[in-house]
Protein backbone atom coordinates (compact mmCIF):
# COMPACT_ATOMS: atom_id res chain seq x y z
CA UNK A 1 0.00 0.00 0.00
CA UNK A 2 1.36 3.36 -0.86
CA UNK A 3 2.92 5.72 2.34
CA UNK A 4 -0.10 7.69 3.70
CA UNK A 5 2.10 11.54 2.99
CA UNK A 6 1.73 14.11 5.97
CA UNK A 7 2.81 18.16 5.84
CA UNK A 8 2.26 21.25 7.85
CA UNK A 9 -1.45 21.84 8.75
CA UNK A 10 -2.72 18.05 8.52
CA UNK A 11 -4.99 16.81 11.03
CA UNK A 12 -3.73 13.14 12.44
CA UNK A 13 -4.14 11.10 15.62
CA UNK A 14 -0.87 10.81 17.50
CA UNK A 15 0.48 7.73 19.36
CA UNK A 16 3.21 8.41 21.93
CA UNK A 17 4.15 5.26 23.93
CA UNK A 18 1.86 3.06 25.74
CA UNK A 19 -1.07 5.56 26.06
CA UNK A 20 -3.78 6.17 23.63
CA UNK A 21 -4.24 8.40 20.34
CA UNK A 22 -5.03 11.78 20.71
CA UNK A 23 -6.25 14.37 17.80
CA UNK A 24 -3.70 17.24 17.17
CA UNK A 25 -2.85 18.71 14.19
CA UNK A 26 1.05 19.02 12.51
CA UNK A 27 2.23 23.16 13.23
CA UNK A 28 5.80 24.63 12.92
CA UNK A 29 7.90 24.10 16.37
CA UNK A 30 9.01 26.94 18.49
CA UNK A 31 12.19 28.81 17.02
CA UNK A 32 14.08 27.25 19.70
CA UNK A 33 12.94 24.00 19.97
CA UNK A 34 15.17 21.46 18.23
CA UNK A 35 13.93 18.57 16.06
CA UNK A 36 14.82 15.13 18.03
CA UNK A 37 17.62 13.32 15.88
CA UNK A 38 16.94 9.95 14.47
CA UNK A 39 13.86 8.78 12.52
CA UNK A 40 11.69 11.49 11.11
CA UNK A 41 9.01 13.10 13.14
CA UNK A 42 6.09 15.91 13.41
CA UNK A 43 5.70 18.69 15.90
CA UNK A 44 2.23 18.37 16.45
CA UNK A 45 -0.07 20.67 18.79
CA UNK A 46 -3.51 18.49 20.76
CA UNK A 47 -6.82 19.15 20.60
CA UNK A 48 -8.33 19.84 24.11
CA UNK A 49 -5.35 21.00 25.65
CA UNK A 50 -2.23 23.02 25.42
CA UNK A 51 0.22 20.24 24.84
CA UNK A 52 2.76 19.53 21.60
CA UNK A 53 5.07 16.82 21.30
CA UNK A 54 7.50 15.56 18.82
CA UNK A 55 5.70 12.55 17.21
CA UNK A 56 7.46 10.27 14.70
CA UNK A 57 5.66 9.74 11.62
CA UNK A 58 4.83 6.10 11.97
CA UNK A 59 3.22 7.15 15.46
CA UNK A 60 0.59 9.67 13.33
CA UNK A 61 -2.35 8.91 11.27
CA UNK A 62 -4.72 10.97 9.37
CA UNK A 63 -7.19 12.39 11.40
CA UNK A 64 -10.37 11.50 8.81
CA UNK A 65 -9.45 8.44 7.92
CA UNK A 66 -9.32 7.14 11.25
CA UNK A 67 -11.67 9.03 13.21
CA UNK A 68 -14.56 6.56 13.20
CA UNK A 69 -12.10 3.56 14.39
CA UNK A 70 -10.75 5.94 17.34
CA UNK A 71 -14.06 7.09 18.82
CA UNK A 72 -15.18 3.44 18.89
CA UNK A 73 -12.30 2.63 20.97
CA UNK A 74 -11.75 5.72 23.21
CA UNK A 75 -14.94 7.05 25.38
CA UNK A 76 -13.44 9.29 28.10
CA UNK A 77 -15.40 12.27 28.74
CA UNK A 78 -12.09 14.26 27.90
CA UNK A 79 -11.33 12.55 24.56
CA UNK A 80 -14.88 13.58 23.31
CA UNK A 81 -14.38 16.85 24.32
CA UNK A 82 -10.98 17.08 21.94
CA UNK A 83 -13.03 15.27 19.07
CA UNK A 84 -15.47 18.60 19.65
CA UNK A 85 -12.72 20.81 19.19
CA UNK A 86 -11.02 19.65 16.27
CA UNK A 87 -15.11 19.61 14.82
CA UNK A 88 -15.53 22.73 15.70
CA UNK A 89 -11.87 23.77 14.24
CA UNK A 90 -13.75 22.53 11.01
CA UNK A 91 -16.09 24.19 11.23
CA UNK A 92 -14.93 27.22 11.86
CA UNK A 93 -12.23 26.65 8.85
CA UNK A 94 -14.79 25.67 6.76
CA UNK A 95 -16.61 28.65 7.55
CA UNK A 96 -13.66 30.84 6.30
CA UNK A 97 -13.43 28.46 3.03
CA UNK A 98 -16.90 29.22 2.31
CA UNK A 99 -16.33 32.81 2.96
CA UNK A 100 -13.32 33.06 0.62
CA UNK A 101 -15.21 30.96 -1.82
CA UNK A 102 -18.30 33.61 -1.81
CA UNK A 103 -15.44 36.64 -1.69
CA UNK A 104 -14.10 35.05 -5.20
CA UNK A 105 -17.36 34.22 -6.56
CA UNK A 106 -18.32 37.88 -6.03
CA UNK A 107 -14.86 38.69 -7.35
CA UNK A 108 -14.87 36.88 -10.76
CA UNK A 109 -18.74 37.81 -11.15
CA UNK A 110 -17.15 41.76 -10.92
CA UNK A 111 -14.88 41.02 -13.59
CA UNK A 112 -17.02 39.46 -15.90
CA UNK A 113 -19.10 42.53 -15.53
CA UNK A 114 -16.39 44.89 -15.77
CA UNK A 115 -15.34 43.01 -19.09
CA UNK A 116 -18.50 43.20 -20.64
CA UNK A 117 -19.20 46.78 -19.90
CA UNK A 118 -15.78 47.40 -21.60
CA UNK A 119 -16.94 45.23 -24.28
CA UNK A 120 -19.92 47.46 -24.65
CA UNK A 121 -18.11 50.44 -24.72
CA UNK A 122 -15.42 48.93 -26.85
CA UNK A 123 -18.33 48.49 -29.43
CA UNK A 124 -19.98 52.19 -28.78
CA UNK A 125 -16.19 53.66 -29.37
CA UNK A 126 -16.05 51.55 -32.42
CA UNK A 127 -19.42 53.31 -34.02
CA UNK A 128 -18.59 56.46 -32.89
CA UNK A 129 -15.47 55.95 -34.79
CA UNK A 130 -16.92 54.63 -37.48
CA UNK A 131 -19.45 57.26 -38.05
CA UNK A 132 -17.03 60.08 -37.34
CA UNK A 133 -14.79 58.36 -39.54
CA UNK A 134 -17.47 58.66 -41.95
CA UNK A 135 -18.13 62.37 -41.18
CA UNK A 136 -14.83 63.08 -42.29
CA UNK A 137 -14.03 60.82 -45.11
CA UNK A 138 -14.56 63.61 -47.49
CA UNK A 139 -11.42 65.37 -45.63
CA UNK A 140 -8.09 65.81 -46.29
CA UNK A 141 -5.14 63.32 -44.54
CA UNK A 142 -5.00 64.71 -41.87
CA UNK A 143 -8.68 64.46 -40.96
CA UNK A 144 -7.90 60.80 -40.87
CA UNK A 145 -4.61 60.70 -39.55
CA UNK A 146 -6.73 62.85 -36.41
CA UNK A 147 -9.44 60.34 -36.53
CA UNK A 148 -6.72 57.42 -35.91
CA UNK A 149 -4.83 58.89 -33.28
CA UNK A 150 -8.01 59.39 -31.33
CA UNK A 151 -9.28 55.70 -31.77
CA UNK A 152 -5.31 54.31 -31.00
CA UNK A 153 -5.13 56.66 -28.15
CA UNK A 154 -8.54 55.44 -26.77
CA UNK A 155 -7.84 51.67 -27.43
CA UNK A 156 -4.53 52.11 -25.65
CA UNK A 157 -5.80 51.41 -22.23
CA UNK A 158 -9.57 49.92 -22.82
CA UNK A 159 -12.16 50.00 -19.93
CA UNK A 160 -11.53 46.45 -20.20
CA UNK A 161 -8.15 46.81 -19.27
CA UNK A 162 -8.81 49.64 -16.88
CA UNK A 163 -11.42 47.55 -15.00
CA UNK A 164 -8.89 44.80 -14.44
CA UNK A 165 -6.22 47.32 -13.49
CA UNK A 166 -8.39 48.18 -10.85
CA UNK A 167 -9.31 45.01 -9.82
CA UNK A 168 -7.84 43.42 -6.35
CA UNK A 169 -5.02 41.60 -6.48
CA UNK A 170 -5.17 37.62 -6.88
CA UNK A 171 -5.36 35.66 -3.61
CA UNK A 172 -2.17 33.76 -3.10
CA UNK A 173 -1.26 30.57 -0.75
CA UNK A 174 -1.46 31.99 3.13
CA UNK A 175 1.96 31.97 4.65
CA UNK A 176 2.92 29.01 6.41
CA UNK A 177 2.68 31.04 9.99
CA UNK A 178 -1.25 31.40 9.13
CA UNK A 179 -3.17 32.26 11.86
CA UNK A 180 -5.29 29.04 11.20
CA UNK A 181 -2.53 26.55 12.27
CA UNK A 182 -3.63 27.61 15.79
CA UNK A 183 -5.80 25.24 17.32
CA UNK A 184 -8.92 26.43 19.56
CA UNK A 185 -8.69 25.17 22.89
CA UNK A 186 -11.56 24.19 24.70
CA UNK A 187 -11.54 26.13 28.05
CA UNK A 188 -13.50 23.68 29.71
CA UNK A 189 -10.88 20.84 29.30
CA UNK A 190 -8.79 20.97 32.47
CA UNK A 191 -7.15 17.57 31.72
CA UNK A 192 -5.26 15.05 29.55
CA UNK A 193 -6.07 11.95 28.76
CA UNK A 194 -4.02 8.52 29.12
CA UNK A 195 -4.64 5.23 29.52
CA UNK A 196 -3.70 1.71 27.44
CA UNK A 197 -6.00 1.13 24.80
CA UNK A 198 -6.60 -2.47 24.89
CA UNK A 199 -6.44 -4.35 21.73
CA UNK A 200 -5.32 -1.45 19.86
CA UNK A 201 -1.88 -1.75 17.05
CA UNK A 202 0.14 0.72 15.62
CA UNK A 203 1.57 -0.19 12.80
CA UNK A 204 5.76 0.27 12.15
CA UNK A 205 5.40 2.73 9.62
CA UNK A 206 2.57 5.13 7.93
CA UNK A 207 2.17 2.70 4.96
CA UNK A 208 -0.69 1.12 6.39
CA UNK A 209 -4.29 2.94 5.59
CA UNK A 210 -4.99 5.43 7.37
CA UNK A 211 -7.63 4.48 10.11
CA UNK A 212 -8.27 6.29 13.05
CA UNK A 213 -5.60 8.30 15.76
CA UNK A 214 -5.42 10.29 18.92
CA UNK A 215 -2.63 12.53 19.22
CA UNK A 216 -3.07 13.94 22.80
CA UNK A 217 -3.46 12.29 25.97
CA UNK A 218 -5.22 14.76 27.78
CA UNK A 219 -3.57 14.23 31.61
CA UNK A 220 0.28 12.84 30.42
CA UNK A 221 2.48 13.08 27.27
CA UNK A 222 4.76 10.49 27.68
CA UNK A 223 7.80 11.36 25.66
CA UNK A 224 10.37 8.37 25.21
CA UNK A 225 13.88 8.25 23.82
CA UNK A 226 15.98 5.03 24.39
CA UNK A 227 18.29 5.78 27.56
CA UNK A 228 17.79 7.65 30.67
CA UNK A 229 18.42 11.26 30.96
CA UNK A 230 17.85 13.89 33.17
CA UNK A 231 17.76 17.31 31.54
CA UNK A 232 14.62 19.53 30.60
CA UNK A 233 13.75 22.66 28.50
CA UNK A 234 10.70 24.39 29.02
CA UNK A 235 9.05 25.42 25.56
CA UNK A 236 5.90 27.32 26.41
CA UNK A 237 4.03 28.19 29.14
CA UNK A 238 2.88 24.65 30.03
CA UNK A 239 4.80 22.55 28.20
CA UNK A 240 8.25 20.93 29.24
CA UNK A 241 10.17 18.57 26.80
CA UNK A 242 12.86 16.72 27.34
CA UNK A 243 16.34 17.47 25.13
CA UNK A 244 18.66 14.67 26.05
CA UNK A 245 21.38 13.02 23.96
CA UNK A 246 21.23 9.87 26.18
CA UNK A 247 17.31 10.02 25.95
CA UNK A 248 14.71 10.46 29.15
CA UNK A 249 11.37 9.21 29.83
CA UNK A 250 8.91 12.30 30.80
CA UNK A 251 5.25 11.52 31.71
CA UNK A 252 4.22 15.02 30.98
CA UNK A 253 0.80 17.19 30.50
CA UNK A 254 -0.55 20.86 30.18
CA UNK A 255 -4.10 20.92 31.55
CA UNK A 256 -5.08 18.15 34.19
CA UNK A 257 -7.72 17.64 36.64
CA UNK A 258 -8.83 15.08 38.87
CA UNK A 259 -12.41 15.35 37.00
CA UNK A 260 -10.76 13.43 33.54
CA UNK A 261 -12.25 9.89 34.17
CA UNK A 262 -10.28 8.80 31.16
CA UNK A 263 -7.12 7.54 32.89
CA UNK A 264 -6.61 3.54 32.74
CA UNK A 265 -5.83 2.65 36.39
CA UNK A 266 -3.14 0.32 37.29
CA UNK A 267 -3.96 -3.18 38.29
CA UNK A 268 -0.87 -2.62 40.83
CA UNK A 269 -2.08 -2.49 44.58
CA UNK A 270 -1.63 1.01 46.10
CA UNK A 271 -0.75 1.96 49.35
CA UNK A 272 -0.44 5.49 50.96
CA UNK A 273 0.75 7.26 54.20
CA UNK A 274 0.23 10.37 55.47
CA UNK A 275 -3.35 11.96 54.73
CA UNK A 276 -1.84 15.83 55.44
CA UNK A 277 -3.19 18.68 53.01
CA UNK A 278 -1.11 17.35 49.72
CA UNK A 279 -1.53 13.67 50.70
CA UNK A 280 -5.95 13.84 51.35
CA UNK A 281 -6.10 15.29 47.60
CA UNK A 282 -3.69 12.98 45.90
CA UNK A 283 -5.79 10.25 47.72
CA UNK A 284 -8.73 11.40 46.86
CA UNK A 285 -7.59 11.34 43.13
CA UNK A 286 -6.31 8.31 43.14
CA UNK A 287 -9.80 6.56 44.28
CA UNK A 288 -11.58 8.88 41.65
CA UNK A 289 -9.75 7.18 39.10
CA UNK A 290 -10.43 3.27 39.69
CA UNK A 291 -6.91 2.75 41.85
CA UNK A 292 -7.28 0.10 44.54
CA UNK A 293 -5.60 2.37 47.46
CA UNK A 294 -4.98 1.23 51.09
CA UNK A 295 -4.26 4.01 53.28
CA UNK A 296 -2.61 5.11 57.04
CA UNK A 297 -2.17 8.19 59.06
CA UNK A 298 -1.01 8.71 62.52
CA UNK A 299 -4.39 10.40 63.00
CA UNK A 300 -6.38 7.48 62.03
CA UNK A 301 -9.70 9.24 62.04
CA UNK A 302 -8.32 10.86 59.08
CA UNK A 303 -9.02 7.90 57.04
CA UNK A 304 -12.32 7.43 57.75
CA UNK A 305 -13.47 9.88 54.63
CA UNK A 306 -11.52 7.68 52.04
CA UNK A 307 -12.73 5.03 53.79
CA UNK A 308 -16.09 5.68 52.90
CA UNK A 309 -14.79 6.36 49.60
CA UNK A 310 -14.02 3.41 48.91
CA UNK A 311 -10.36 2.80 50.18
CA UNK A 312 -8.92 -0.06 52.54
CA UNK A 313 -7.68 0.58 56.05
CA UNK A 314 -4.24 -0.41 57.04
CA UNK A 315 -3.35 -0.82 60.15
CA UNK A 316 0.43 0.16 60.44
CA UNK A 317 2.68 1.38 57.62
CA UNK A 318 4.10 -2.26 57.37
CA UNK A 319 0.66 -3.59 56.93
CA UNK A 320 0.23 -1.09 54.30
CA UNK A 321 3.41 -1.98 52.18
CA UNK A 322 3.51 -5.94 52.72
CA UNK A 323 -0.42 -5.69 51.37
CA UNK A 324 -0.07 -3.77 48.21
CA UNK A 325 2.98 -3.52 45.44
CA UNK A 326 3.31 0.42 45.47
CA UNK A 327 3.53 2.34 48.66
CA UNK A 328 3.46 6.19 48.79
CA UNK A 329 4.57 8.20 51.53
CA UNK A 330 4.11 12.04 51.92
CA UNK A 331 4.64 13.29 55.47
CA UNK A 332 5.73 16.75 56.76
CA UNK A 333 9.90 16.70 56.95
CA UNK A 334 12.95 14.64 57.20
CA UNK A 335 12.34 13.37 60.95
CA UNK A 336 8.71 11.65 59.74
CA UNK A 337 9.68 10.59 56.39
CA UNK A 338 12.44 8.38 59.05
CA UNK A 339 10.13 7.55 61.87
CA UNK A 340 7.63 6.22 59.17
CA UNK A 341 10.17 3.00 58.38
CA UNK A 342 10.39 2.43 62.17
CA UNK A 343 8.95 0.12 64.49
CA UNK A 344 5.82 -1.47 62.83
CA UNK A 345 6.79 0.60 59.70
CA UNK A 346 7.95 0.44 56.33
CA UNK A 347 10.97 -1.41 56.80
CA UNK A 348 9.30 -3.93 58.43
CA UNK A 349 6.90 -5.04 55.45
CA UNK A 350 10.03 -4.36 52.43
CA UNK A 351 10.86 -7.61 50.65
CA UNK A 352 12.16 -8.13 47.54
CA UNK A 353 9.91 -6.34 44.61
CA UNK A 354 7.85 -4.36 46.90
CA UNK A 355 8.23 -0.80 45.92
CA UNK A 356 8.35 2.73 47.87
CA UNK A 357 7.84 6.06 46.92
CA UNK A 358 8.49 8.69 49.35
CA UNK A 359 6.75 12.04 48.51
CA UNK A 360 7.50 14.19 50.99
CA UNK A 361 9.86 17.20 50.58
CA UNK A 362 13.44 16.80 52.43
CA UNK A 363 17.08 17.27 51.54
CA UNK A 364 19.12 14.87 49.34
CA UNK A 365 21.07 13.40 52.13
CA UNK A 366 17.55 11.93 54.07
CA UNK A 367 16.54 10.57 50.24
CA UNK A 368 19.58 8.96 49.82
CA UNK A 369 19.58 7.47 52.94
CA UNK A 370 15.89 6.34 52.58
CA UNK A 371 16.97 4.77 49.38
CA UNK A 372 19.34 2.58 50.14
CA UNK A 373 17.80 1.24 53.60
CA UNK A 374 15.01 0.39 51.03
CA UNK A 375 16.99 -1.00 48.25
CA UNK A 376 19.23 -3.06 50.31
CA UNK A 377 16.34 -4.69 51.32
CA UNK A 378 15.43 -5.78 48.04
CA UNK A 379 12.58 -3.38 47.50
CA UNK A 380 12.90 -0.85 44.64
CA UNK A 381 12.72 3.12 45.43
CA UNK A 382 11.90 6.18 43.83
CA UNK A 383 11.44 9.48 45.20
CA UNK A 384 8.64 11.88 43.97
CA UNK A 385 8.48 14.98 45.98
CA UNK A 386 5.42 17.56 44.29
CA UNK A 387 5.35 20.73 43.62
CA UNK A 388 1.72 22.53 44.45
CA UNK A 389 -0.41 23.37 46.95
CA UNK A 390 -3.66 22.18 48.54
CA UNK A 391 -6.00 23.22 45.88
CA UNK A 392 -3.78 21.89 43.14
CA UNK A 393 -3.38 18.76 45.27
CA UNK A 394 -7.56 18.36 45.16
CA UNK A 395 -7.56 19.23 41.27
CA UNK A 396 -5.38 16.83 40.25
CA UNK A 397 -2.79 19.45 39.12
CA UNK A 398 0.70 18.72 41.12
CA UNK A 399 4.12 18.83 39.15
CA UNK A 400 5.52 15.58 40.19
CA UNK A 401 9.72 15.44 40.41
CA UNK A 402 10.42 11.98 40.18
CA UNK A 403 14.40 10.44 40.14
CA UNK A 404 15.26 7.01 41.48
CA UNK A 405 14.10 3.27 39.91
CA UNK A 406 12.84 4.71 36.19
CA UNK A 407 11.40 1.23 36.31
CA UNK A 408 8.95 2.29 39.12
CA UNK A 409 8.60 5.89 37.81
CA UNK A 410 7.25 4.01 34.71
CA UNK A 411 4.84 1.52 36.42
CA UNK A 412 3.44 4.91 38.49
CA UNK A 413 2.77 6.43 35.64
CA UNK A 414 -1.19 5.86 36.08
CA UNK A 415 -0.91 7.20 39.43
CA UNK A 416 1.16 10.25 38.59
CA UNK A 417 -1.64 10.89 35.85
CA UNK A 418 -4.50 11.06 38.66
CA UNK A 419 -2.63 13.33 40.78
CA UNK A 420 -0.68 15.59 38.68
CA UNK A 421 -0.62 17.39 35.62
CA UNK A 422 2.69 17.27 34.71
CA UNK A 423 5.58 14.69 36.19
CA UNK A 424 9.41 15.06 35.02
CA UNK A 425 12.13 11.91 35.96
CA UNK A 426 15.15 13.42 37.23
CA UNK A 427 17.55 10.58 37.03
CA UNK A 428 19.38 9.81 40.42
CA UNK A 429 18.15 9.86 43.41
CA UNK A 430 18.94 13.24 45.33
CA UNK A 431 18.04 15.09 42.25
CA UNK A 432 14.49 15.86 42.50
CA UNK A 433 14.95 16.48 46.50
CA UNK A 434 17.25 19.44 45.70
CA UNK A 435 15.35 20.79 42.73
CA UNK A 436 12.19 20.37 44.88
CA UNK A 437 14.68 22.68 47.54
CA UNK A 438 15.51 25.10 44.73
CA UNK A 439 11.47 25.43 43.48
CA UNK A 440 10.31 26.18 47.03
CA UNK A 441 13.05 28.42 47.76
CA UNK A 442 12.10 30.70 44.66
CA UNK A 443 8.62 30.27 46.38
CA UNK A 444 8.94 31.32 49.30
CA UNK A 445 11.06 34.42 49.06
CA UNK A 446 8.50 35.57 46.39
CA UNK A 447 6.20 35.43 48.74
CA UNK A 448 7.93 37.23 51.12
CA UNK A 449 8.76 40.04 48.91
CA UNK A 450 5.44 40.05 47.76
CA UNK A 451 4.66 41.09 51.79
CA UNK A 452 7.17 43.39 52.10
CA UNK A 453 5.99 45.37 48.74
CA UNK A 454 2.11 45.33 50.51
CA UNK A 455 3.69 46.54 54.00
CA UNK A 456 5.58 49.10 52.39
CA UNK A 457 2.57 50.50 50.02
CA UNK A 458 0.67 50.76 53.29
CA UNK A 459 2.89 52.41 55.39
CA UNK A 460 3.42 55.04 52.89
CA UNK A 461 0.08 55.88 51.81
CA UNK A 462 -0.43 54.03 48.52
CA UNK A 463 -3.06 51.56 48.27
CA UNK A 464 -2.60 48.08 48.43
CA UNK A 465 -4.73 46.86 46.69
CA UNK A 466 -4.05 49.34 43.35
CA UNK A 467 -0.85 47.98 43.87
CA UNK A 468 -2.12 44.36 43.25
CA UNK A 469 -4.17 46.12 40.67
CA UNK A 470 -0.99 46.83 39.02
CA UNK A 471 0.81 43.87 39.61
CA UNK A 472 -2.11 41.58 38.02
CA UNK A 473 -1.68 43.58 35.49
CA UNK A 474 2.14 43.44 34.58
CA UNK A 475 4.68 41.18 33.73
CA UNK A 476 4.55 38.88 37.44
CA UNK A 477 0.82 38.44 37.36
CA UNK A 478 0.10 35.32 38.01
CA UNK A 479 -2.46 32.87 40.02
CA UNK A 480 0.22 32.54 43.24
CA UNK A 481 0.68 35.92 42.94
CA UNK A 482 -3.18 36.97 42.84
CA UNK A 483 -4.14 34.18 45.70
CA UNK A 484 -1.52 35.36 48.07
CA UNK A 485 -2.21 38.74 47.94
CA UNK A 486 -5.99 38.19 48.20
CA UNK A 487 -5.14 36.26 51.60
CA UNK A 488 -3.23 39.37 52.80
CA UNK A 489 -5.66 42.20 51.72
CA UNK A 490 -8.54 40.03 53.23
CA UNK A 491 -6.73 38.61 56.37
CA UNK A 492 -7.95 34.92 55.38
CA UNK A 493 -4.53 33.01 55.76
CA UNK A 494 -6.50 29.38 55.75
CA UNK A 495 -3.59 26.95 55.08
CA UNK A 496 -3.00 26.21 51.58
CA UNK A 497 0.94 25.97 52.30
CA UNK A 498 1.85 25.61 55.94
CA UNK A 499 4.15 28.81 57.11
CA UNK A 500 6.08 25.88 58.89
CA UNK A 501 6.64 24.23 55.67
CA UNK A 502 7.97 26.76 53.39
CA UNK A 503 10.45 27.81 56.59
CA UNK A 504 11.95 24.36 56.22
CA UNK A 505 12.28 24.33 52.74
CA UNK A 506 14.01 27.66 52.75
CA UNK A 507 16.40 26.15 55.78
CA UNK A 508 17.25 23.14 53.59
CA UNK A 509 17.70 24.89 50.59
CA UNK A 510 20.00 27.55 52.20
CA UNK A 511 21.90 24.35 53.33
CA UNK A 512 22.16 22.84 50.15
CA UNK A 513 23.77 26.18 48.84
CA UNK A 514 26.33 25.66 52.25
CA UNK A 515 27.25 22.34 50.77
CA UNK A 516 28.30 23.63 47.52
CA UNK A 517 29.65 26.73 48.53
CA UNK A 518 26.99 28.70 47.24
CA UNK A 519 25.81 31.93 48.47
CA UNK A 520 21.65 32.00 49.18
CA UNK A 521 22.02 35.61 50.49
CA UNK A 522 17.66 36.25 49.11
CA UNK A 523 16.82 33.11 50.77
CA UNK A 524 18.85 33.79 54.08
CA UNK A 525 16.62 37.37 53.93
CA UNK A 526 13.58 35.55 53.78
CA UNK A 527 14.01 32.70 55.88
CA UNK A 528 14.52 35.65 58.92
CA UNK A 529 11.49 37.00 58.10
CA UNK A 530 9.53 33.48 58.43
CA UNK A 531 11.39 32.53 61.42
CA UNK A 532 9.75 35.97 63.38
CA UNK A 533 6.69 34.81 61.36
CA UNK A 534 6.91 31.18 63.64
CA UNK A 535 7.88 33.65 66.50
CA UNK A 536 4.23 35.25 66.33
CA UNK A 537 2.45 31.89 66.24
CA UNK A 538 2.17 31.51 62.19
CA UNK A 539 3.55 28.13 62.03
CA UNK A 540 -0.02 26.88 61.03
CA UNK A 541 -1.28 29.47 59.09
CA UNK A 542 -0.81 29.46 55.46
CA UNK A 543 2.82 31.19 53.96
CA UNK A 544 0.82 34.63 53.14
CA UNK A 545 0.87 34.89 56.66
CA UNK A 546 4.43 35.63 56.79
CA UNK A 547 2.99 39.55 55.96
CA UNK A 548 2.28 39.23 59.89
CA UNK A 549 6.12 39.83 60.33
CA UNK A 550 6.07 43.01 59.22
CA UNK A 551 3.13 44.94 60.88
CA UNK A 552 4.23 43.66 64.47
Amino acid sequence: MAAVSLRLGDLVWGKLGRYPPWPGKIVNPPKDLKKPRGKKCFFVKFFGTEDHAWIKVEQLKPYHAHKEEMIKINKGKRFQQAVDAVEEFLRKTKGKDQASSHNSTEEKNRRNSSEERGKQSAGEEKRKASLSEGKVKKGTGEGKKRVSSVSSERGSKSPLKRAQDQSPRKRGRPPKDEKDLTIPESSTVKRVMTGTVAGFKWPPSVSEPAKDSDPHFHHFLLSQTEKPAVCYQAITKKLKVCEEETGSTSIQAADSTAVNGSITPTDKKIGFLGLGLMGSGIVSNLLKMGHTVTVWNRTAEKCDLFIQEGARLGRTPAEVVSTCDITFACVSDPKAAKDVLGPSGVLQGIRPGKCYVDMSTVDADTVTELAQVIVSRGGRFLEAPVSGNQQLSNDGMLVILAAGDRGLYEDCSSCFQAMGKTSFFLGEVGNAAKMMLIVNMVQGSFMATIAEGLTLAQVTGQSQQTLLDILNQGQLASIFLDQKCQNILQGNFKPDFYLKYIQKDLRLAIALGDSVNHPTPMAAAANEVYKRAKALDQSDNDMSAVYRAYIH
